[in-house]
C-alpha cells in the first residue's frame, strides 16, 4: 500500500496482503453493529462513535472519522481502541502533532502491545523519521516476533532507506 495514496490503519487486518500498515484492535475494522443498547454486556457510551468512525475511515472520510473518535476519548478517556483510531485518522490527516499524543495515550494505556508500538512505528516512517520508526517498529518485533504485519513493516523500513531524499516544502 503506497503511502501517497493512504495507509488503512483501523482496517487494515481486512487488507492481508498489504506491504505496511497498521491493525486494528477490534476484529476486521469495520464496525459489526452500528446498534447497540444499554443493557447490552459490552456497551459503552463511546461505541457508537467508535463505530461510526470506523466506516468513516474505511470509506476514506478521515475527518468525519476524527469527530467521531474525538468524541469517543472524550466519553471514553481510557478507550484505547478509540484513541488508536483517533491516532491513525490524524495520521491519514498528516496532522502528526496531534498523532503524537494519541500514541502517547494509548502507549501510556498499553506499554506493551506491540500493535500500538507497530501503529507508532508506521506513523514515524510515514514521516521519515526512520531511527524512531525503527525503535518503535523493534519493540513492535521484540513483543510479537512473528507477526507478519510487523514483519512488514520493518522491511518497509529497511527499504526506505534506499529511497530519493527531496526537500521538505
Amino acid at each position: 500500500m503506497a503511502a501517497a495514496s493512504g495507509f488503512k490503519f483501523v482496517v487494515a487486518l481486512a487488507f492481508a496482503g498489504t506491504l505496511g500498515a497498521c491493525q486494528p484492535l477490534s476484529e476486521g475494522g469495520i464496525a459489526q453493529s452500528s446498534v447497540q443498547k444499554a443493557g447490552d454486556t459490552q456497551y459503552y457510551p463511546s461505541n457508537t462513535y467508535i463505530n461510526q468512525a470506523k466506516v468513516s475511515f474505511h470509506n476514506s472520510d478521515y475527518g468525519l472519522a476524527e469527530i467521531n473518535y474525538r468524541k469517543a476519548v472524550e466519553l471514553e478517556p481510557k478507550d484505547v481502541e478509540a484513541w488508536l483510531g483517533l491516532a491513525a485518522t490524524y495520521d491519514e490527516l498528516r496532522r502528526f502533532d496531534l498523532a503524537d499524543g494519541a500514541y502517547k495515550k494509548v502507549l501510556d494505556l498499553m506499554p506493551t502491545n506491540a500493535l500500538v508500538y507497530n501503529n507508532a512505528g508506521y506513523s514515524q516512517l510515514l514521516r521519515g523519521n526512520l531511527v524512531k520508526a525503527r525503535e518503535l517498529l523493534s519493540r513492535a518485533a521484540e513483543l510479537e516476533p512473528n507477526n507478519p504485519l510487523i514483519l512488514n513493516n520493518l522491511a518497509l523500513l529497511g527499504r526506505s532507506g534506499k529511497s530519493i531524499k527531496r526537500p521538505v516544502l
